[in-house]
């Protein structure tokens, strides 16, 4: 189970880092995440695995705003949607 949050929370740290390179832009100030209600994350817990897959990466100390959903009936049930991101504007070189 362990291994399969990790999984969850790297591959949407991976896609908000290609995100934030498609539009061109720096470091990533806010992520407002869903948390599905068969993910297995409160949002504590998904934070702090956050944490860690973010160290390092353009991701590393964005403000979460998470929300949860209690519909287990939801084809996104099981998932994790990274539902906005916001790029600071990269640094002019």
């Amino acid at each position: 189970e362990i291994m399969h949050e990790a999984s969850l929370t790297a591959g949407l740290v991976r896609k908000a880092i290609a995100v934030a390179a498609a539009r061109g832009g720096g470091r990533i100030a806010r992520l407002n995440v869903r948390l599905g209600a068969l993910s297995h994350f409160s949002p504590d817990h998904f934070r702090d695995h956050f944490v860690i897959a973010a160290q390092g990466t353009i991701a590393e100390g964005a403000e979460l705003q998470l929300s949860t959903s209690d519909d287990i009936a939801s084809p996104h049930a099981q998932e994790v949607l990274l539902q906005e991101i916001v790029v600071e504007p990269s640094d002019p070189e």
